[in-house]
């Protein structure tokens, strides 16, 4: 059954990013995204990994993949004239592709699996405690220091990114709230004597 379920979930897997790629529809593109994102949950289950299978459940199906689905679809961009201005680099992109398969096809080709590999594993998973225990127990205590200036630059990442792309446009209207409020109804209302009839 375990054979059975990763060959499912590696199939699954490679077929959506696949048709992520090859999609015409863009829609259709990131629910296949979401399909291998799923998929990729699933052998993280397989391999017991339950924290980071949830993670990427919530984090990339839940956030990042709903957030590419509502901008696709809400931004009215011409995909057709886009696909036609990439397809000039198509050969680059095809030479680029070529170069990656055979240097992970080096790669692979000289591994070897160490006879002390499993009794590693064993030893930085302890059996007395869960994956995720653990997780946190190495995150939060060992590595507590890097974890905090992760978050940090993280933070100047994102303030950087705004003060980047704020722009105070000069010919948007914005309300101003204390000139609303210290205005003189003496002066803000005029009452005109409309005659029947007769329009403004």
């Amino acid at each position: 059954m375990m054979v059975f379920a990763f060959y499912l979930f590696a199939l699954s897997a490679i077929a959506g990013g696949l048709f992520t790629v090859i999609s015409r529809n863009p829609v259709h593109s990131v629910l296949w995204l979401i399909l291998a994102f799923l998929s990729s949950a699933g052998l993280f289950v397989l391999l017991g990994a339950e924290f980071v299978a949830m993670l990427l459940v919530i984090v990339y199906v839940g956030a990042v993949a709903v957030l590419f689905l509502f901008v696709v679809m809400m931004l009215d961009i011409d995909f057709a004239e886009m696909k036609a201005e990439m397809a000039k680099y198509l050969p680059l992109a095809l030479l680029i592709g070529v170069i990656i398969l055979m240097q992970l096809g080096m790669a692979y080709g000289a591994w070897e699996t160490s006879d002390h590999a499993q009794d590693m594993i064993a030893a930085a998973a302890p059996a007395d405690r869960h994956n995720t225990e653990a997780l946190g127990l190495i995150v939060y205590d060992q590595y507590f220091l890097l974890f905090q200036l992760a978050g940090l630059i993280l933070l100047v990442a994102m303030i950087g990114a705004i003060v980047l792309t704020l722009r105070h446009r000069k010919d948007v209207k914005r309300q101003d709230v204390l000139a609303q409020m210290y205005r003189d109804p003496a002066k803000a209302m005029e009452l005109r004597d409309v005659k029947p009839g007769q329009g403004l």
